[in-house]
């Protein structure tokens, strides 16, 4: 479990292909401390484990289902990873809570700066614009932020100059794919909506409550 602060942007310091998946180096030094082999971390948003540790880096293994749902089947030597350690159960909640559990992935179509702000405008794939809301709480990469505006299926989101710079989202750019992790309590309230039969606006809370 997570909460979306990222601890360190790390670097990709190489990477290996194996039988089933691929195996990544990662060069980092604060979430170093306390990991052991064996430990989660939070790798622009998804949750892996730490299977090396070295002096100045880590390794973790990279499953071919993990590829195909998130953006580090386009991993490269020199790439910036947003890198979170587990949460304890002693730490503030101070973004949400993020499984590490990548739903999709987004495209990044705008990013407009806003005085010392920037607005990113993020593509969110088709079937899922029912898992966002205004104001609501979503995972880009690992990020906890909050999506101001809805259109179609394109969040806008304001990014302060703190998760900018502390943040590989400084060195994205338009076009650019990014993990998304819907917020799990949507999605359980979707899940028992649709399993009584009210996913469909068209129901009403009368029928809702006839059904008890």
């Amino acid at each position: 479990m997570f909460t979306g602060l990222i601890e360190e942007v790390g670097k990709v310091k190489s990477i290996s292909h194996k039988s089933g998946g691929i195996s990544i180096d990662v060069e980092a030094i604060k979430v170093l401390e306390g990991t052991k082999i064996g430990d989660s971390i939070a790798i622009n948003g998804v949750c892996l484990t730490v299977v090396q540790l070295y002096k100045n880096g880590f390794s973790f293994d990279v499953s071919q289902e993990t590829l195909n749902r998130s953006n580090l089947k386009n991993s490269k030597v020199g790439d910036y990873l947003n890198l979170e350690r587990a949460m304890r159960v002693s730490d503030r909640l101070g973004g949400h809570i993020v499984q590490g559990h990548v739903d999709s992935i987004g495209k990044i179509t705008d990013i407009t700066p806003y005085g010392e702000h920037t607005e990113f405008k993020i593509q969110i794939p088709d079937g899922y614009k029912h898992l966002i809301v205004e104001k609501g709480s979503i995972a880009i990469d690992g990020i906890s932020l909050t999506i101001n505006t809805i259109e179609n299926s394109t969040i806008s989101i304001n990014i302060i100059p703190h998760t900018i710079e502390n943040t590989n989202l400084k060195h994205r750019k338009v076009g650019d794919s990014v993990n998304i992790e819907f917020d799990i309590i949507g999605k359980y309230i979707w899940s028992m909506l649709e399993k009584v039969g009210l996913s469909n606006k068209r129901d009403s809370l009368e029928n809702l409550l006839s059904r008890f």
